[in-house]
């Protein structure tokens, strides 16, 4: 580790057939080659709505929840056996204000959001991960649970924000990997990076009036919001986001930013 704090990452996860695509597991590798390697990882996936937070087991090899169906049966017997990440738990706990208790799950393993872009990411599954619930789908609320967590990158934790820039899933005609995007995955994605790369929190916030393609680039938005834990938790949440991964899979905007 560098004396510098590890940036905070919002990625665009993918579902398991993410693994058989050639250009995102390589833009994936190369921009974990290009981070110091983080203590720890604290992630938040699109794929766990609950409240009050709650976070998984941080017992070493705690199994992997497979939570999508009609893939190819490999994908139902990959395994991301990470190490005991009890420290990281504590850590997060503790962080919490008083009176506001965090759940710690026995059992509960990652889900897809966290372990197929981990998987790819950080290959030898030898560094402590925690994953955390999200409470909420304020953007406010959201960004003040990334303030929260912002001193764990203190200790070299790497947070990171799982979802997808867009996911209009009901709506998509064409599932080739290389179909052309809707018009409203692209105009929400290219929106969406106008104001990242303005540092336009407040327009962001306001995403579903103000952002086109809506509803459809997000008919729920759990994939978008964890976007706001990752501002949260970065220095300044009006700085300009790079965006280090770009594109589209499956006509769905990829886009994938990092944020000192």
């Amino acid at each position: 580790m560098t004396d510098a704090l590890p940036p905070v990452l919002y990625l665009s996860h993918g579902a398991p057939p993410l693994l058989d695509d050639e250009l995102w597991m390589g833009q994936l590798s190369a921009w974990a080659e290009s981070l110091s390697r983080p203590s720890g990882i604290l992630i938040v996936s699109a794929h766990w709505e609950t409240a009050p937070i709650s976070i998984t087991s941080t017992a070493a090899a705690t199994p992997l929840i497979y939570d999508f169906g009609g893939f190819a049966p490999r994908f139902y017997n990959m395994k991301y056996e990470t190490p005991d990440a009890g420290w990281l738990g504590d850590a997060v706990a503790g962080l919490m204000p008083d009176g506001e208790a965090v759940h710690r799950h026995a059992t509960r393993g990652l889900d897809h959001g966290a372990w197929v872009p981990l998987r790819v990411m950080f290959p030898e599954a030898d560094i402590p991960v925690v994953q955390l619930s999200m409470p909420t789908h304020d953007p406010v609320r959201l960004m003040e649970l990334g303030r929260r967590l912002a001193p764990l990158r203190e200790i070299g934790v790497l947070i990171i924000g799982s979802g997808f820039m867009t996911h209009g899933l009901p709506f998509i005609r064409d599932w080739r990997v290389d179909a052309a995007a809707p018009s409203w995955s692209a105009e929400f994605d290219a929106w969406a990076a106008e104001a990242l790369d303005g540092g336009d929190v407040e327009t962001l916030i306001r995403y579903r009036e103000l952002a086109p393609g809506m509803p459809y680039a997000h008919p729920t938005v759990e994939h978008f919001t964890p976007l706001f834990v990752s501002l949260g938790a970065a220095s300044s949440a009006e700085q300009q986001a790079q965006t280090v991964i770009d594109g589209y899979f499956m006509g769905l905007a990829k886009r994938s930013l990092q944020l000192v």
